[in-house]
């Protein structure tokens, strides 16, 4: 699970319910200090006994670019209630779910970012498989193609053993059991701190029983639906992963990212949790590919004084970073795993083109506000593969 190191509601993050078709899902959501939502919003879904939480100290960076940025406890997650029925955490319901998700929060009728963490990057690309109106791009953060393996996977077949042992009468003071005998006890011996260890405890205890099965029998058995998401061509996808992913390993994900012709940013020294564990890097990384991704989608409509605009805010960005970089770090010679050698992974029309912004010091790639993660020795760019846009993306990412 992602451990949250703070609870706090930042400035202009709230907590409120949205109300669906499907219906009320618990979120959290951020709104710009200054100025309105000028773009698009952003939907972000947590993984595997996570929450809304999980995003918490990416959610004011990210609407303070100009939009609404909302994440959610999925059904059976947390504060979002879910029905007792396994049925209902099936992969075509979860995805309906964000279906009536985008369409209660997109309603200007633009559209939004969908980003799926872990599990949720499973979910989320079954709601994009599923032609679901009004998804502006997909970022697949920490999520692999296709079933869970190594380690994880071995530990959380271990526990869906023994939920499912327990039977339906006994599976939510099962779930007590395994947090009091080895959750929380390895929760304190990592060092966590005594009101987050509360958070996680309360949050575990309040997980649908059902809801733990289901969607963990799905982690396990997810079948590799990545030819199929490549198929559907135009959407603009970023995989986002940290270079220490101990879920799907780097190599995985960089493969997927090829293969769907994605761009691909790789977060140095995070893990499984790149929200938690380098939030700058993570939320500005995030903002370029969305504001790319709309200056594309302009550019692509085509003609009039808009497009104009956002191709010259396009030059402005690209621009910019090549001063960035002059100014600060030289970026690492492209080697055969580079982001900047890949010119489209799948061979579709990739463009080859290197664009980047430099990370000086401990500053936050291409936003210009200070930042709190370490700045990596050598940076790479991320290519433009058969999805990319021409708008810059930040450096100080590795591929491996």
């Amino acid at each position: 699970m992602s451990t949250p190191r703070t609870l706090g509601l930042p400035d202009r993050v709230r907590r409120v319910d949205v109300r669906t078709s499907r219906g009320s899902f618990a979120v959290l959501e951020a709104i710009p200090g200054i100025g309105a939502c000028e773009r698009k919003p952003a939907l972000l879904v947590p993984g595997y006994t996570g929450s809304k939480e999980d995003f918490l100290a990416v959610l004011q960076p990210l609407a303070a670019a100009g939009r609404r940025v909302v994440a959610i406890d999925m059904r059976g997650q947390y504060e979002t209630p879910g029905p007792a029925d396994p049925g209902a955490y099936a992969p075509a319901e979860l995805a309906a779910d964000i279906a009536s998700l985008a369409a209660a929060i997109g309603t200007d009728g633009r559209g939004v970012h969908l980003l799926g963490h872990s599990l949720g990057g499973l979910v989320a690309r079954q709601a994009v498989l599923a032609q679901t109106a009004g998804i502006s791009s997909l970022t697949l953060l920490g999520s692999g193609p296709g079933s869970l393996r190594g380690q994880r996977a071995a530990r959380l077949r271990a526990v869906l053993a023994d939920l499912e042992k327990a039977g339906p009468a006994q599976r939510a003071r099962r779930v007590r059991e395994l947090w009091e005998a080895e959750l929380g006890p390895q929760a304190a011996a990592d060092g966590v701190p005594a009101p987050i260890i509360a958070f996680l405890r309360e949050r575990m205890l309040r997980n649908s029983a059902e809801g733990l099965v289901a969607m963990g029998t799905y982690l396990l058995s997810c079948p590799d639906q990545t030819a199929a998401l490549a198929g559907l061509g135009s959407l603009p996808v970023l995989v986002l992963y940290g270079e220490n992913d101990d879920a799907w390993p780097p190599s995985v994900q960089d493969r997927m990212a090829r293969r769907l012709g994605a761009q691909r940013v790789c977060i140095p020294a995070a893990t499984h949790s790149p929200a938690v564990e380098a939030p700058e890097t993570t939320a500005s990384t995030l903002t370029m590919f969305w504001n790319a991704a709309e200056c594309s989608e302009r550019r692509r409509k085509g003609g009039g004084p808009e497009a104009a605009a956002a191709s010259r805010a396009a030059g402005q960005e690209a621009a910019a970073a090549g001063a960035s970089r002059a100014a600060g770090q030289d970026a690492e010679p492209p080697g055969p795993g580079s982001l900047a050698a890949d010119g489209g992974g799948s061979g579709a029309g990739g463009s080859g083109r290197t664009l980047g912004n430099g990370v000086s010091g401990n500053g936050v790639p291409g936003n210009g506000v200070p930042g709190n993660d370490a700045a990596p020795s050598t940076a790479a760019s991320p290519s433009q593969g058969r999805r990319g846009s021409a708008a810059a993306m930040p450096s100080g990412h590795r591929a491996r």
